[in-house]
């Protein structure tokens, strides 16, 4: 499969099954698609040669120019980099038979909140229930259960969520101690996170968190109008003037690494490339702003009449990265961050990010769910940390859910780099996990292209350099 397309003046070809960037000129381009159908006939070598020099008569272009544009790409082909087959398909009948381990797990501390974020799908930290705060008891519990689940694995993952975590911080401060107990005597290395939307942040937090949270993640929105407007306090004051010291602090403190300052973008600010550009400009360099997930009913919710507009903000925004780059003033976009030499192993490519099976979320009463976004619906609750998984049907439906099983995915050129998308997005949207949330996907390709175009505006920058 090949997927070529022109972004901000390069001509950029994809081999998808490969892997393999190509940024070539008008010529090879054009060459591409033609070449394509030629070799999946079985023809090659001089034949193939001369079969594009015969379908591009018409075209603005002399015959040494086409026959040169052709040899490269046959080249590429013979070496593997281009036309290449799917090696994956075949993998997945193993890959549904493989073991189950608990690897991550999404730790419910606090189902309240101090904040009333409009597009809360926690509902300000209830998720369709009761506030709660989790015991030190039912934490226990939850590390217990991912040690006893978690097979040969060694390093594992806690993130420590809400509504607001750190309106439950001494239980946060035991449970680290008490998972750190766990890790010599079973061979494991727990890696906690912790996601906050600032409010409750002093000193003796952001020392903890650096001395034992390998990432933080600080919740606002960008500009302090687009911030205050979707994430006021419960009184209707805005949250911005009491965080993003507090936030700064955290990011210096950290040495600008291991954090990300993450937003939401609306129907409200389109013109999300300004957030992050503000954040940028706040001195954050690990940054995330997402499109929100919202019903259509909603004032908020992105509209189709959104998209376009959207799409050229990734643009833009891409264009403005590669010049902070380029003036020693580098930023991470979430987004934007793509490795084309290594990147994910086979079986995150085709499944994602594990929800269901490698990765689960637990409640403040114990009860497990495949994620987040799941808790609060009884379809989808799978047990509870003293018994364990009751629902092994529930995780056997997300093993089985990947890029293969997708219909829509089976097509698409980026599906080894989103691994089929949100399973809760299409659920909520399709009412299948195996679905596809469209609007989503749309955004989702836009931004990989950018990705990729970073990447070779920026070998082009340094290779230029160098020379």
């Amino acid at each position: 499969m090949i997927h070529q397309y022109k972004n901000n003046g390069y001509n950029i070809v994809l081999d998808v099954n490969s892997g393999s960037v190509h940024v070539v000129d008008d010529c090879v381009y054009y060459m591409v698609p033609l070449l394509e159908a030629i070799v999946k006939s079985g023809i090659t070598g001089e034949t193939a040669i001369e079969a594009v020099c015969m379908a591009c008569e018409n075209m603005p272009y002399s015959s040494s120019e086409i026959r040169e544009a052709v040899t490269e790409l046959l080249e590429l082909y013979e070496a593997g980099q281009l036309y290449t087959d799917d090696i994956y398909e075949n993998y997945i009948i193993d890959f549904k038979k493989r073991q189950t381990v608990v690897k991550a797990l999404c730790l419910h501390v606090a189902h309240d909140c101090n904040l009333a974020c409009k597009y809360c799908f926690a509902e300000e930290g209830e998720y369709h229930g009761r506030r709660a705060i989790m015991s030190l008891e039912t934490g226990k519990k939850a590390l217990d259960f991912l040690v006893a689940n978690s097979g040969n694995r060694v390093n594992l993952e806690v993130d420590f969520f809400g509504g607001e975590p750190l309106l439950n911080w001494e239980v946060v401060k035991q449970l680290v101690e008490y998972g750190r107990s766990l890790e010599e005597k079973n061979n494991k290395k727990f890696r906690f996170t912790l996601t906050t939307n600032g409010v409750l942040l002093n000193d003796e937090i952001i020392e903890f968190a650096n001395k034992e949270m390998s990432n933080v993640v600080l919740s606002i929105d960008g500009r302090k109008e687009v911030n205050d407007a979707m994430r006021p306090f419960r009184g209707g004051q805005g949250s911005y003037d009491v965080i993003v010291d507090k936030f700064k602090k955290v990011a210096e403190s950290r040495d600008q690494n291991n954090y990300y300052v993450r937003g939401t973008y609306t129907h409200n600010n389109i013109d999300f490339s300004e957030d992050v550009k503000h954040l940028a400009e706040l001195g954050f360099e690990q940054i995330s702003v997402e499109p929100v997930v919202a019903s259509p009913s909603d004032s908020y919710a992105l509209r189709p009449e959104d998209i376009p507009t959207l799409l050229s903000q990734y643009d833009e925004l891409a264009k403005y990265i590669i010049e902070r780059r380029k003036a020693g003033k580098g930023i991470n976009f979430f987004h934007f961050m793509i490795d084309l030499s290594g990147g994910p192993c086979v079986a995150k490519r085709l499944s994602g990010c594990g929800s269901g099976t490698e990765y689960l979320a637990i409640t403040p009463w114990g009860d497990i769910y495949p994620c987040h976004q799941f808790v609060g619906n009884e379809d989808f609750l799978m047990g509870n940390v003293d018994e364990g998984i009751v629902r092994t049907d529930i995780r056997d439906e997300f093993k089985n859910c990947n890029v293969y099983a997708k219909e829509k995915c089976k097509e698409c050129f980026a599906k080894f780099y989103c691994s089929g998308g949100c399973a809760a997005n299409a659920y909520n949207f399709e009412g299948d996990i195996n679905g596809t949330y469209e609007a989503g996907c749309e955004l989702q390709r836009k931004r990989i292209e950018c990705a990729i175009m970073i990447k070779a505006a920026l070998a082009e920058w340094e290779e230029e350099n160098n020379e």
